[in-house]
């Protein structure tokens, strides 16, 4: 995972929850950082927004953590790229 992509988890996750950025750490606990589960809510929809995925409900009722958040998000971003890359069986221009 990416410094790059770090920031930009913990960036959705303290402009949502109003909270500086310094206390949002990637081991941060959602118990640590006053998130319960409303607020997790918002925060998916903050993510969806910021990296144009869909988070489909039943992959978020055992996340707690920060780290697990963005582990959650970067398989969909990935899975995502993997879905949208141009497929390579394309027939030679002649």
């Amino acid at each position: 995972m990416s410094d790059e992509f770090i920031q930009r988890i913990r960036g959705v996750i303290a402009n949502s929850q109003r909270i500086p950025l310094e206390k949002v750490s990637i081991d941060s606990t959602f118990q640590e950082l006053g998130i319960d589960s409303m607020d997790a809510v918002n925060i998916l929809f903050g993510l969806e927004s910021e990296f144009d995925i869909n988070i489909p409900d039943e992959d978020t009722k055992d996340i707690r953590t920060v780290r697990q958040m963005a582990e959650g998000v970067e398989k969909l971003v990935a899975a995502k790229a993997t879905d949208s890359a141009p497929s390579s069986g394309a027939a030679p221009a002649q």
